[in-house]
């Protein structure tokens, strides 16, 4: 009997965000046979709660432990046990769980992916800065301890759908599609005065603040390139983003001979999510149909780097190599923070992260071991982060 047909062990890490509740609301639609033993979030007390009563996983754990609390006394005489903290997080990662969602967004999700990693469970990655920041020691450490990862970004989930390994010496190009987010037909100069609310009304998707606003500048895409790079082994110059605004084609794999393969879907995470839970079997769900007759036109535009700087800027992060990605990310998360609270401006951000690369020097990857990799990234984060915010506060102050 095959992994669909009983009960699997899961957790879900950032179960209370967009990818969490995707995941739980798939596993409902679909009537799938799971034995939750983790869920996690980072501050959303109610909802986890909620989620925990419902599922009755093992350990339910509030990342900020001023939530334990009240946690607690929701959970009172549920059975479920509470905890609280980043390192019970980690430890909720590792639990006995065959199959893991990790979906915490930001550098806080690394740790725990390493760890569920190096529990040899199958880790559904959205949580793009586990490989941004140390892609090559996570894909090692899930293959020794017999576990893998598999993409839930639908980007990723679609070239892992369409590349046949037994023929990745014969792929030109990867090409990731992009919808070009709220501003995609702005003008520079009225990207100089958005707001952070007209940044994450995204068109198509539906996702939290700080990823809706890295749509906005594209830098989503730049990530997304550097994971691509590390998850199917292909150097920079043969990853590339076109602007597709129906978000149905979600990526495609150019091949030597001139074939290129598409995969195609509605806009909803629940189907790579599916993907990911049951490969390589499929999962039957009421899933939305894509509908091509009424989609209508499939139209693709080359990205304007010089509107959207960040493609360009996370492109050279990835061919520096090294610790370079992990320096854009932690630079992009102060620039965007700093920009959701109004010190500076919209496309101030791609140039924060610029003028932070170029002042905090590379250094190569961990490559020894699981803690080596998180004591390496975390070095990095924590220098990158006091310089993106000298950086910023730099900026901040010319706005005043």
């Amino acid at each position: 009997m095959g992994p669909l047909s009983l009960p699997r062990r899961v957790s879900v890490l950032g179960s209370t965000g967009s990818v969490g509740v995707s995941t739980l609301d798939l596993f409902e639609k679909s009537q799938t046979p799971v034995e939750v033993m983790a869920l996690t979030a980072g501050r959303n007390v109610e909802r986890l709660a909620e989620q925990a009563r419902r599922w009755r996983p093992k350990l339910a754990v509030i990342e900020n432990e001023a939530g334990l609390p009240e946690l607690r006394d929701r959970l009172a005489g549920s059975g479920v046990k509470a905890a609280a903290g980043a390192n019970a997080v980690a430890e909720a990662a590792a639990a006995d769980a065959q199959w893991v969602m990790s979906a915490i967004v930001g550098f806080a999700g690394l740790a725990p992916t390493l760890s569920a990693a190096k529990a040899g469970a199958v880790v559904a990655l959205a949580n793009k800065e586990s490989l941004v920041c140390a892609g090559p020691s996570l894909l090692r450490t899930a293959r020794l301890a017999g576990g893998t990862v598999i993409p839930v970004d639908s980007e990723h989930s679609a070239i892992f759908q369409v590349l046949d390994p037994a023929n990745a010496q014969h792929v030109s190009r990867l090409i990731l599609t992009a919808s070009g987010g709220p501003f995609r037909t702005w003008t520079a100069e009225q990207m100089a005065h958005a707001t952070p609310e007209q940044a994450v009304a995204h068109p198509n998707w539906s996702m939290g603040r700080k990823i809706s606003v890295d749509s906005a500048t594209m830098m989503n895409k730049g990530l997304e390139m550097i994971e691509a790079a590390y998850l199917f082994a292909m150097p920079a110059e043969r990853v590339d983003v076109l602007i597709h605004p129906q978000s149905i084609v979600h990526s495609l794999v150019e091949y030597a001979d001139g074939s290129t393969l598409a995969q195609l879907g509605a806009p909803d995470m629940r189907t790579p999510i599916a993907c990911a839970y049951a490969w390589p079997d499929r999962l039957p769900w009421p899933a939305p149909k894509l509908d091509l007759a009424r989609a209508g036109a499939l139209t693709f535009d080359e990205p304007d780097l010089d509107r959207f700087p960040a493609l360009k800027v996370a492109k050279a992060a990835l061919t520096k190599g090294g610790s370079a990605p992990a320096v854009l990310n932690a630079a992009n998360e102060i620039a965007v923070a700093a920009f959701l609270d109004r010190r500076v401006g919209f496309l101030d951000i791609a140039a924060i992260v610029a003028d932070t690369l170029e002042r905090v020097e590379a250094q190569g990857l961990a490559e020894d071991g699981i803690g080596d990799a998180l004591d390496a990234a975390q070095r990095t984060d924590a220098m990158a982060r006091r310089v993106a915010g000298e950086v910023a506060a730099g900026y901040a102050s010319a706005r005043s």
